[in-house]
């Protein structure tokens, strides 16, 4: 089975995560992918973070009209202590689904780091690095480190020109402390969760 991995902090889902995802479905083929909200993130600071059940939550509701494949919310990073990576993320993954084809989705910002990750030879080991651009001149830069990790890691890479969303979490979480309209930033359903649940109206998020 062709299964895509897409994992995130997802605080919160927006819909340029949700049309990333529906387009890579449709431009790899794939037959299933599994959603990986991050427990503790490795690389970055999260800011104003809503609870593992909230980001499970929004991410449920916002994957709901996606049909072109089955999206499943994978809980293994919210249960594992301390931070996660992905390279131990895939390894669980490939023991629990031996027989699957892994496609690890990311935008431009991951992959041209991917190879400073940790363990990067045990990422493009087990899983095909698909990526898209978020900037004007973003597909260049991504050909050339395509060409550089298959050249140095034998890694195997797929980059895919869809259309960028100018959407942010950090955004999102803005204009909810401030109280205003998320109309487009998020799909509607995770609209109504934020504003029912009151999330990040109690803490700036920077």
């Amino acid at each position: 089975m062709k299964t895509g991995i897409y994992g995130g902090t997802f605080n919160p889902i927006h819909t340029g995560h949700v049309r990333l995802l529906a387009d890579f479905i449709g431009r790899l083929g794939l037959e299933r992918v599994l959603l990986i909200p991050t427990g503790t993130p490795p690389h970055k600071q999260a800011h104003s973070l809503a609870s593992a059940q909230q980001r499970l939550d929004m991410c449920r509701l916002a994957v709901g009209g996606i049909t072109a494949a089955p999206v499943e919310l994978c809980e293994i990073e919210l249960h594992r202590p301390g931070k996660s990576f992905t390279a131990d993320t895939l390894e669980e993954l490939r023991r629990l689904y031996p027989q699957d084809e892994f496609f690890l989705l990311m935008g431009e910002d991951m992959f041209l780091t991917v190879d400073k990750w940790y363990r990067p030879e045990a990422i493009m080991a087990q899983a095909v690095l698909c990526c898209t651009p978020r900037s004007r001149d973003g597909l260049e830069k991504l050909k050339q480190k395509k060409a550089q990790l298959e050249r140095d890691f034998s890694a195997r890479c797929r980059v895919e020109d869809i259309p960028y969303f100018p959407a942010s979490s950090t955004q999102v979480r803005e204009l909810a402390q401030a109280g205003q309209p998320l109309d487009g930033l998020v799909p509607e359903a995770v609209a109504r969760y934020i504003s029912e649940n009151n999330l990040y109206r109690k803490e700036g998020a920077l």
